[in-house]
């Protein structure tokens, strides 16, 4: 060996701490020679494959904090609506007149308030399946060939 730790002592080589340097047969050296290579095979390969899942990841979390952005927005603005909604109701309900006027007002704001809440929570569905798509789609897609890179 041409290592500055490598000398002879009797003859026999020896590395580092004075350990013998053992002598394996030419066959074993082979051998030793090739699983080292197909490990720095391996090695590079999951390195790869581990260098496109972070970027995969990376854009998967943008897609993500984009959406969730675009859910948060949609709560606000349905939280103001509802807000509007209730201050028209206490609102109405102070103009009236007669016992059955008021509930009549109920019934009518109760029934308008049912239809904006399956409109609002059909939106907030739709937008939250959107996220969802828009984040595993990429994910799927690339995950397989990131992961089929690594073997």
């Amino acid at each position: 060996m041409s290592d500055a730790n490598t000398n002879e002592v009797n003859g026999n080589p020896k590395v580092g701490f004075g350990l013998p340097l053992f002598a394996f047969p030419k066959a074993f050296q082979g051998i030793a020679e090739q699983n080292a290579t197909r490990a720095k095979e391996q090695f590079e390969k999951v390195k790869e494959a581990s260098a496109e899942i972070s970027l995969l990841l990376r854009e998967a979390y943008s897609i993500n904090a984009t959406g969730t952005a675009d859910y948060a927005a949609k709560l606000v603005e349905i939280s103001n609506t509802n807000s509007s909604s209730a201050l028209a109701f206490v609102t109405d309900l102070a103009g009236t007149r007669s016992l059955l006027e008021a509930i009549q007002l109920s019934a009518e704001h109760g029934r308008r308030n049912f239809e904006v809440a399956t409109a609002q929570n059909k939106e907030l569905w739709e937008l939250t399946k959107k996220v969802a798509t828009e984040t595993s789609e990429p994910l799927k897609k690339s995950l397989a060939r990131a992961l089929k890179t690594a073997s």
